[in-house]
Parts: C-alpha cells; sequence; structure tokens
C-alpha cells in the first residue's frame, strides 16, 4: 500500500515539474507581436500601414502611440515633400509645432497651468542609445527634431531631446540620417501613397523687397494643396505600452535673445 502510494506520489510531482517546464518553454517561445499603425491620408485610397520597434526605440514608441490612439493625428497635415521622405505631425502645421502634455494626458485640461508643451528624448546611438540600430532605409518612420548646434556646439543635447509629434516616412535610403534620428517603425504596406504624397507640387512663395518693391519667388518644401492626415491608429494587440518619459521644450527664441544680449554687452564693455 505504501509502495503504491509512494508511486503515485511521484507522478503526481512529475506531472506538475512537467506543466511547469511547459509553460516555461511556452512563455519564452511566444512572441509578442508588435504594434501596427494605420496610416489614413484624405484621398489616397491605400492606406500607409507600418509596423512599430519597440525593441529599438520603446519611449519613441510609447509617445507615438498615446497621440494617435488619443486622436492627435488627426487632421494635421503633411507639411513636408522632398525626394527623400514626407513629414507631417505638427500640430502648427509648418514644421515649426510641439505637443502638450494635455495631448498624452485627457486628465489635464488643454491650456491650463499644468499643460504645456513638451519633448522626449532621441534614441539614438549618438545620444547614447546604442541599442537603435535601425538605418534610415527606405520606408523606415523616424522622429524629426531641432538642430540647434547650427548656432551653438554646446546646444547639442537639447537638439538631440527636441522631438515631439512630427515623424517622417523615407522614400529613400538615407545613411547620414542613421545613429542621429529616432528610427522607430518601417512601413509594410502602402509605400505607393508615401511615394505619390512625395512628388505632389509644391508651393511657391513671392517675396516682395520693401525698399525696392522687387519680387522674387521662392521655391518650397510645402505641399501646393494641404495634404491632410485622416487618422493615425494603433493595434498594440493588447499589449500595454504606456505614456512615454517627457522633458521640457527647450525655448531657443530666449536663449538666443540672452546669448545676443550678453555678447552685445561684453563687446560694449570691451
Amino acid at each position: 500500500m505504501k509502495k503504491a502510494i509512494l508511486v503515485i506520489a511521484i507522478i503526481i510531482v512529475l506531472v506538475l515539474i512537467g506543466g511547469v517546464v511547459a509553460s516555461i518553454v511556452l512563455n519564452a517561445t511566444q512572441k509578442i507581436e508588435n504594434p501596427i499603425a494605420t496610416i489614413k491620408i484624405q484621398g489616397y485610397d491605400e492606406a500607409i500601414v507600418a509596423e512599430l520597434y519597440p525593441e529599438y526605440a520603446e519611449n519613441t514608441v510609447a509617445n507615438f502611440i498615446t497621440l494617435a490612439n488619443n486622436g492627435f493625428y488627426n487632421g494635421l497635415k503633411i507639411h513636408r515633400v522632398e525626394e527623400t521622405l514626407i513629414q507631417g505631425g505638427d500640430p502648427s502645421g509648418d514644421g515649426t509645432g510641439s505637443p502638450s502634455l494635455s495631448d498624452l494626458d485627457k486628465s489635464i485640461e488643454k491650456d491650463s497651468d499644468a499643460d504645456k508643451e513638451y519633448a522626449i528624448p532621441g534614441e539614438f546611438r549618438a545620444n547614447g542609445y546604442k541599442n537603435n540600430t535601425l538605418r534610415f532605409d527606405r520606408g523606415v518612420i523616424g522622429m524629426a527634431r531641432g538642430d540647434y548646434t547650427q548656432y551653438s556646439s554646446s546646444l547639442k543635447k537639447q537638439s538631440y531631446d527636441s522631438a515631439g509629434s512630427q515623424f517622417f516616412i523615407m522614400t529613400e535610403a538615407l545613411s547620414s540620417l542613421n545613429g542621429s534620428y529616432a528610427a522607430f517603425g518601417k512601413v509594410i504596406s502602402g509605400m505607393e501613397t508615401v511615394d505619390s504624397i512625395s512628388k505632389v507640387e509644391t508651393a511657391v512663395d513671392e517675396n516682395t523687397d520693401e525698399e525696392t518693391g522687387e519680387t522674387t519667388t521662392e521655391e518650397t518644401n510645402r505641399p501646393a494643396q494641404d495634404v491632410i492626415i485622416e487618422s493615425v491608429t494603433i493595434d498594440t494587440h493588447g499589449v500595454e505600452y504606456g505614456k512615454p518619459t517627457t522633458n521640457d521644450v527647450f525655448d531657443f527664441s530666449t536663449w538666443y535673445m540672452n546669448t545676443y544680449y550678453n555678447n552685445n554687452n561684453s563687446n560694449l564693455l570691451n
């Protein structure tokens, strides 16, 4: 009798161990599906569908997902078109705007004291993010950011951490961007739409000299007719990516005025 009980106990232990091992193996081999973004453009039948890569730029992906699923991008423009890329997602519509904290968190009242513009850290190698090895090949999506180093080499960090909501999609590979901008996804269908947008007619600005009255024209990279983002939605396959880490937007105007003022004062004193 005791022998039979012992045998049964051993069998039960083996079954339990087998179940635990099977569970571990299943969890280890189960692949979490990456988020899929669907970008619909007014007037274009085929949506732009992209896979997002949190394994390369987790915070950037979290930011894009939160903004998109809060409806932030709906109705905004593709404001820049070039041979190598198209760019959109600016609330100002001209490449100068940034998102606000209320765009991330609906509990924050728009334009309240708690609401302010924000930026996110740049997840790329030049900024210390060594894991982001995604290259800017055709179809890759990246985050646009400012470059203040043309004014001062001391503003490298402020430049690197200045992305907000604006994103661009490559129509051609551009190696000069590799490691200096946050690549975070790639188009898996709908490149025909991207290519078509990149070839739209661009606006020509007229400038009149106040002194001479002479008028000159200037080619721009702004579409002559508005290209509107109808919607951006993200399927996260049930995975919660949370809200992104943010930082304050660099106040370049104040920095420039202070620097200019201090330099002028210094010159006056010398």
